[in-house]
């Protein structure tokens, strides 16, 4: 009967660099993702304010 023997992976414990690591690679994708949207937000803002500054656009409802 030894033949019969399979040999098992042997679960180990949490390796803590490795999460360390895991957890600031994902906190930086994010705060990637997030500063991503917000320059992207500003950029908005900025040329609706332009466009307001020129006189192009107007807040003010068109009187009919």
């Amino acid at each position: 009967m030894a033949g019969s023997r399979v040999a098992h992976a042997t679960l180990k414990g949490p390796s803590v660099v490795k999460e360390i690591v895991i957890g600031i690679v994902l906190g930086v994708a994010a705060g990637s993702v997030w500063k991503m949207h917000h320059w992207n937000e500003q950029r908005k803002v900025r040329a609706f304010y332009d466009l307001l500054d020129k006189g192009e656009i107007s807040v003010v409802a068109a009187e009919e």
